[in-house]
Parts: C-alpha cells; structure tokens; sequence
C-alpha cells in the first residue's frame, strides 16, 4: 500500500480479479432470473448517479459514491428479492453487483474525500492529482 492509501502490485492485480469474477458470477446468476437481457445495458450504469453527490463538495461526494458501490445496498435489494420471491428486484440488485465489479476492474474503487479520482485502487487515470478537500 503506497503513502495515500491506495493498493499496488501483486495485491491490486487481485483485486482487479476479485471484480471479474463479480461481475462475471453477478451475470451467471442474472440468467437465472429469467428477466430479459435488456435491462443489462438499461441499468448497469445506475449506481453512477450516486456521483452527484460531488455536488456537495468531494466530502459528501465520496460518501455518497460510496455508499452506493459497496456491496451491502445490492445485498439488501438481493435479499429483499428473495424474501418476497420478486425475480426483477433479485435482478436488479446482482446487476448493481456487477456494476461494482465492472468498476473494481476499470480500476474504479471506493473513494477518499479529498479529491475524486483518489481511490483505494490508486488514482484514476494513474497518477496523482492535487486537489484540496471542499466542504
């Protein structure tokens, strides 16, 4: 782990690994579901809309962001769906998993509040960009 809090080499590599095999098994599993394949590029991107959340300010954006790429709300709509047998909200929570994973291998990760592209999987586009904390 470098300074800023991010991760490298061998560690990073699996954890780009780690969001393959998310999204790969998250789409495995949203055929099961017997709902129409056209909600994959329908929804796939709809956890991006917690970016407005930057709005705020890079503090409140982070948590917002963050809040809506870690693995507990897709969970909970998961869960939720299998409670009440609703194969469209089961659907819909594995395909916010696989938006996660799809983000974990383009290098996408959870966000620190300084600035963000400042990842826990390195900087955005690789390299270091200063930006000072707002709000």
């Amino acid at each position: 782990m470098s300074g800023d809090g991010t991760v490298g080499g061998g560690p990073l590599r699996w954890l780009r690994l780690d969001g393959l095999v998310l999204l790969g098994g998250s789409l495995a599993l949203f055929a099961t579901t017997g709902e129409s394949w056209w909600l994959v590029p329908l929804v796939i991107l709809l956890p991006d809309v917690f970016m407005v959340g930057y709005l705020g300010g890079t503090r409140v954006g982070a948590f917002a962001y963050n809040l809506g790429h870690t693995y507990a709300a897709p969970a909970v709509v998961v869960g939720a769906g299998l409670v009440v047998d609703s194969d469209l909200a089961v659907a819909l929570g594995l395909l916010w998993f696989g938006h996660i994973g799809m983000d974990r291998v383009a290098g996408y990760g959870l966000k620190y509040d300084d600035a963000f592209g400042h990842t826990h999987l390195g900087w955005i586009g690789g390299h270091k960009r200063s930006s000072a904390p707002t709000k």
